[in-house]
């Protein structure tokens, strides 16, 4: 109680002497990866706060009440445009925060390098005064994606990678090409995929002689399973969050171990 009363007073003697407490900007990052980017630029200076978890299919999110209250008190939103939900939460709760739509592929460190580039701008607009700090920032995590980039395009060329013809789910195309694997097909989300459409890609990988089946955590993985047995291919599954696969705590970690999960994958082929 001695506490309270002491907080209750100090409180009362800033306002009588006119002192204004700034609070934090809160940004909201519909996802993982930008909420990632958000902390690594705007460090201690803003509120982060990231709506969907990431093991979860953002296209299949139910939003809960705490989501909408972040939203509602937001000073920023960050968010892709796959998220289905986002329109009409935005229009339910109105307010005045700024609005960023980062759209295109994060799923590569020089897409990466892009949008935490963005995201840099958007929060010196929004606190002009930190705009040193955030760009520094910035400037640190994208050289450790550079260097990232770097190392795992050593190992994939030292791999001959380019020689190895593999099918793609649509949401690891990126990753996969920029690595410079022969990606001879690709495929959606498997819900909307049919017994038609899995002989189609049978025949297509079987012709081509693909190694591997290359799936996403988050849109399911059953389809791709299927297929890599009806061609005889090494089935890989990939994630696009942090978080979601044991020791890929960050960004940086999710790539390197994406790469490592396909270069382990084809370390046995002649």
């Amino acid at each position: 109680m001695k506490k309270l009363l002491i907080v209750a007073m100090s409180l009362l003697v800033i306002a009588g002497l006119g002192i204004t407490v700034l609070a934090k900007p809160t940004i909201v990052a519909t996802h993982a990866v930008f909420g990632e980017f958000v902390q690594v630029v705007g460090g201690d200076l803003v509120e982060l706060v990231t709506i969907i978890p990431s093991g979860f299919c953002p296209a299949h999110y139910d939003l809960c009440p705490s989501d909408v209250a972040a939203v509602s008190r937001a000073t920023m939103i960050l968010y892709s445009g796959f998220e289905p939900w986002m329109e009409s939460l935005l229009n339910a709760v109105g307010g005045a925060a700024t609005v960023v739509q980062l759209e295109g592929p994060w799923s590569t460190p020089d897409a990466a390098s892009g949008k935490v580039d963005v995201i840099a701008a958007a929060l010196s607009e929004l606190l002009p005064e930190d705009a040193d700090t955030f760009m520094a920032n910035a400037a640190t995590y994208k050289e450790a994606l550079a260097s990232l980039a770097t190392s795992l395009k050593a190992q994939a060329a030292a791999l001959n990678v380019e020689n190895i013809p593999v099918i793609s789910i649509a949401w690891q195309e990126d990753f996969v090409a920029w690595l410079g694997f022969n990606i001879v097909a690709t495929y959606g989300m498997p819900e909307n995929l049919s017994l038609k459409d899995l002989v189609q890609l049978a025949q297509v990988g079987t012709e081509n002689t693909a190694a591997l089946v290359i799936d996403n955590l988050q849109s399911g993985v059953n389809f791709g399973a299927k297929l890599a047995r009806e061609i005889g291919a090494v089935h890989v599954v990939l994630s696009n969050f942090p978080g979601a696969m044991p020791g890929t705590a960050t960004v940086l970690d999710l790539f390197e171990r994406n790469a490592e999960a396909l270069f382990s994958a084809i370390k046995p082929l002649p």
